[in-house]
């Protein structure tokens, strides 16, 4: 895990300042304003404090603060403040507060607060706070989300969404139970 770098205004950050676990590929950080960039490595785990800048690859996951920008690839796990912007591959995993903006992929879950933009492909899960949009890449849609309300886009090419609010997963001791019959499980 040699090829990164890490700077804060504009200067390499001390190293007493932070610590990099090589075997977990984790990054800690309690400063704030850094710029890090990863953008060559995957599978790296990031705790830092706000306006920070990141670029990383793939399956990496992300503890912020607020005011921070990632650029990241696919498979990608977030929770941080607000007024964050994210530009990421598909099937990540967002939980924010409010005031964030997203470019993203398909496939991916948003749980946010307030007032949140998201540019996005299809087949993207969403329970956001009030006064968000969502804006489908694949197709020219804009979707206002209702507070609180969990929806699901449709597939690709597909307007529209589902109300994931109605939708009650059921185990198959549940289905038969409801069906009137008995169940066994074979060993």
């Amino acid at each position: 895990m040699n090829n990164y770098s890490i700077s804060q205004y504009g200067k390499p950050l001390d190293k007493s300042k932070y610590t990099i676990d090589e075997y977990t590929k984790t990054f800690s950080s309690d400063e704030n304003d850094l710029v890090l960039d990863f953008h060559n490595l995957d599978n790296c785990t990031f705790k830092t404090g706000s306006c920070c800048t990141f670029k990383a690859g793939s399956c990496c996951t992300f503890k912020a603060g607020s005011y921070c920008t990632f650029k990241a690839g696919s498979y990608c796990t977030f929770n941080t403040g607000s007024n964050c912007t994210f530009d990421t591959g598909s099937d990540c995993t967002f939980d924010t507060w409010s005031y964030c903006t997203f470019k993203a992929g398909s496939d991916c879950t948003f749980k946010t607060w307030s007032n949140c933009t998201f540019k996005t492909g299809n087949d993207c899960t969403f329970k956001t706070g009030n006064d968000c949009v969502v804006v489908r890449r694949d197709i020219y849609e804009v979707i206002e989300l209702t507070e609180n309300k969990k929806i699901k886009l449709n597939g690709y090419g597909i307007k529209g969404f589902t109300d994931m609010e109605d939708k009650e997963e059921l185990t198959l001791k549940q289905v038969c139970k409801e069906l009137g019959r008995d169940i066994k499980i074979i060993k």
